[in-house]
């Protein structure tokens, strides 16, 4: 396979430790138009991932040493790498998605898989990064893409990458209310857990980025869902 052309604009970092596997879908993608670099372990893909600019990263869960899930846990948290990352994988268990998406990945895919069904989930994923705005603020509540960074009247707030997640879609989407059905949905996708688990991360959300301060943001809407919003905004 190639090495990443820097000016190539659909670049993707594929980390798959089946040669064989690796090779039919880097020959495929380079067909398709990508120009693909390989890594084989965890940590040359967590090197590749820190030090080069891709436009996604199709990741292996099961990997030598350092596993997928702790590559993109690494690359979230501690080198703050927002490049979509869609986990590769044999596994079919709700948990282990749920792990993937709570590690940092955008989405999922089991093997074995079409071809054309990844070149298209990598199409989805790199063009939503290509329109996301960076950086939103509520009534002083500010959030930081690329850095990963929460902060409110000046003061950083320290979320998980959950709440992270949860504050995302809710900042992007003020004042508009967003129902549990589709809060769930992006963040788990079509298999969500269960009921109490939203309601759990909600309240720890609240704890974070509220309760410190003299007014509340994050609202609760009976039978609707929830906004982030002002109190004198309704």
């Amino acid at each position: 396979m190639t090495s990443m052309a820097k000016n190539s604009s659909r670049s993707v970092l594929l980390v798959e430790d089946h040669q064989e596997l690796a090779e039919t879908v880097g020959s495929y993608l380079e067909a398709t138009n990508y120009i693909v670099d390989y890594a084989g372990d965890g940590l040359t893909a967590m090197h590749l991932g820190v030090t080069n600019t891709y436009d996604a990263i199709v990741l292996d869960i099961m990997l030598p040493g350092v596993d997928g899930l702790t590559v993109c846990q690494r690359l979230r948290d501690d080198a703050a790498v927002t490049t979509p990352i869609i986990m590769l994988t044999a596994r079919d268990q709700l948990d282990d998605k749920l792990k993937g998406f709570e590690s940092g990945a955008d989405d999922y895919l089991i093997k074995p898989f079409d071809m054309p069904e990844l070149e298209a989930r990598l199409d989805a994923v790199i063009r939503r990064s290509q329109h996301l705005e960076k950086q939103y603020e509520v009534s002083g509540l500010k959030l930081n893409l690329d850095t990963m960074e929460v902060a409110r009247d000046g003061q950083n707030l320290l979320l998980s990458r959950t709440l992270f997640n949860i504050l995302h879609v809710l900042i992007r989407e003020s004042p508009k209310v967003v129902t549990r059905a589709a809060l769930e949905k992006e963040l788990w996708g079509d298999e969500p857990p269960d009921s109490d688990t939203l309601r759990s991360h909600i309240y720890n959300l609240r704890r974070i980025i509220d309760r410190p301060f003299e007014v509340p943001l994050l609202q609760t809407r009976q039978g609707q869902g929830y906004c982030l919003r002002e109190p004198a905004a309704d």
